[in-house]
Protein backbone atom coordinates (compact mmCIF):
# COMPACT_ATOMS: atom_id res chain seq x y z
CA UNK A 1 0.00 0.00 0.00
CA UNK A 2 1.35 3.37 -0.84
CA UNK A 3 1.65 6.40 1.35
CA UNK A 4 -0.45 9.66 1.19
CA UNK A 5 1.29 12.94 0.84
CA UNK A 6 -0.57 15.29 3.13
CA UNK A 7 0.36 19.10 3.66
CA UNK A 8 1.27 18.30 7.57
CA UNK A 9 4.35 17.22 8.81
CA UNK A 10 4.84 13.58 9.93
CA UNK A 11 6.83 14.70 12.70
CA UNK A 12 5.33 17.67 14.09
CA UNK A 13 1.99 18.28 12.64
CA UNK A 14 3.29 21.43 11.37
CA UNK A 15 2.83 22.64 7.96
CA UNK A 16 4.75 21.36 4.76
CA UNK A 17 5.53 23.42 1.61
CA UNK A 18 6.45 22.26 -1.28
CA UNK A 19 9.59 23.77 -2.47
CA UNK A 20 10.53 21.46 -5.52
CA UNK A 21 8.32 19.53 -8.38
CA UNK A 22 10.28 17.24 -10.77
CA UNK A 23 9.27 14.93 -13.83
CA UNK A 24 9.41 11.47 -13.42
CA UNK A 25 10.05 10.91 -17.18
CA UNK A 26 12.55 13.24 -18.52
CA UNK A 27 14.11 14.86 -14.89
CA UNK A 28 13.60 18.36 -15.06
CA UNK A 29 13.07 20.32 -12.02
CA UNK A 30 11.35 23.09 -10.88
CA UNK A 31 11.95 24.89 -7.69
CA UNK A 32 9.81 27.21 -5.89
CA UNK A 33 6.94 28.31 -3.75
CA UNK A 34 3.96 25.63 -4.84
CA UNK A 35 0.73 26.40 -3.37
CA UNK A 36 -1.02 23.25 -1.69
CA UNK A 37 -4.77 22.06 -2.06
CA UNK A 38 -6.69 22.42 1.22
CA UNK A 39 -8.02 18.91 0.16
CA UNK A 40 -4.49 17.55 1.32
CA UNK A 41 -5.05 19.25 4.94
CA UNK A 42 -7.68 16.62 5.71
CA UNK A 43 -6.85 13.51 7.13
CA UNK A 44 -5.99 10.47 4.51
CA UNK A 45 -9.61 8.96 5.81
CA UNK A 46 -11.30 12.30 4.71
CA UNK A 47 -9.10 12.25 1.25
CA UNK A 48 -10.38 8.97 0.60
CA UNK A 49 -13.49 9.67 0.86
CA UNK A 50 -13.59 12.61 -0.88
CA UNK A 51 -12.16 10.58 -3.86
CA UNK A 52 -14.88 8.05 -3.62
CA UNK A 53 -17.36 10.80 -3.60
CA UNK A 54 -16.47 11.99 -6.96
CA UNK A 55 -15.94 9.13 -8.29
CA UNK A 56 -19.65 7.96 -7.57
CA UNK A 57 -20.88 11.50 -9.41
CA UNK A 58 -21.45 12.99 -5.93
CA UNK A 59 -24.51 10.13 -5.17
CA UNK A 60 -24.26 9.48 -1.41
CA UNK A 61 -26.38 6.29 -2.54
CA UNK A 62 -23.88 5.13 -4.87
CA UNK A 63 -21.17 5.36 -1.94
CA UNK A 64 -23.37 3.59 0.90
CA UNK A 65 -23.91 0.59 -1.98
CA UNK A 66 -20.09 0.58 -2.96
CA UNK A 67 -19.17 0.64 0.90
CA UNK A 68 -21.18 -1.36 2.14
CA UNK A 69 -23.11 1.24 4.58
CA UNK A 70 -26.37 2.99 5.51
CA UNK A 71 -27.21 6.08 4.04
CA UNK A 72 -27.33 7.90 6.95
CA UNK A 73 -23.63 6.43 8.09
CA UNK A 74 -22.17 8.08 4.63
CA UNK A 75 -24.01 11.29 5.11
CA UNK A 76 -22.48 11.36 8.53
CA UNK A 77 -19.15 10.48 6.61
CA UNK A 78 -19.63 13.71 4.48
CA UNK A 79 -20.91 15.91 7.11
CA UNK A 80 -17.41 14.94 9.39
CA UNK A 81 -15.62 15.86 6.01
CA UNK A 82 -17.43 19.02 5.27
CA UNK A 83 -16.87 20.94 9.36
CA UNK A 84 -13.29 19.67 9.02
CA UNK A 85 -12.48 20.99 5.60
CA UNK A 86 -14.77 24.66 7.20
CA UNK A 87 -12.30 24.01 10.22
CA UNK A 88 -8.98 23.94 7.92
CA UNK A 89 -10.16 26.59 5.81
CA UNK A 90 -11.00 28.82 9.12
CA UNK A 91 -7.91 28.10 10.39
CA UNK A 92 -5.96 29.08 7.09
CA UNK A 93 -7.70 32.42 6.95
CA UNK A 94 -6.70 33.50 10.88
CA UNK A 95 -4.53 36.09 11.76
CA UNK A 96 -1.17 35.10 12.15
CA UNK A 97 -0.61 33.73 15.78
CA UNK A 98 -4.13 32.90 16.32
CA UNK A 99 -4.77 29.48 18.08
CA UNK A 100 -6.17 26.95 15.60
CA UNK A 101 -10.04 26.51 15.93
CA UNK A 102 -10.32 29.58 17.31
CA UNK A 103 -12.93 31.08 15.25
CA UNK A 104 -14.70 27.91 13.86
CA UNK A 105 -16.86 28.27 10.85
CA UNK A 106 -20.68 29.06 11.41
CA UNK A 107 -22.90 25.85 10.15
CA UNK A 108 -23.64 26.29 6.33
CA UNK A 109 -27.85 26.80 6.78
CA UNK A 110 -26.62 29.93 8.93
CA UNK A 111 -24.39 31.22 6.46
CA UNK A 112 -26.60 32.78 3.80
CA UNK A 113 -24.23 33.18 0.73
CA UNK A 114 -24.51 35.22 -2.54
CA UNK A 115 -23.48 34.46 -5.78
CA UNK A 116 -19.90 36.40 -5.67
CA UNK A 117 -19.27 35.03 -1.94
CA UNK A 118 -20.01 31.73 -3.03
CA UNK A 119 -17.72 32.12 -6.11
CA UNK A 120 -14.81 33.81 -3.92
CA UNK A 121 -14.69 31.02 -1.38
CA UNK A 122 -14.73 28.04 -4.59
CA UNK A 123 -11.68 30.00 -6.02
CA UNK A 124 -9.65 30.71 -2.64
CA UNK A 125 -10.25 26.73 -1.94
CA UNK A 126 -8.13 26.39 -5.64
Amino acid sequence: MSKRLTNACPYCEGPMATTRMACGKCHVAVEGAFPASRLGDLPTEHQRFVELFVLCGGSLKKIAEQAGVSYPTVRSRLDRVIETLRQTIADSNAPAGAPAGAKPAPPADAMPLSAEEAARLIKSIQ
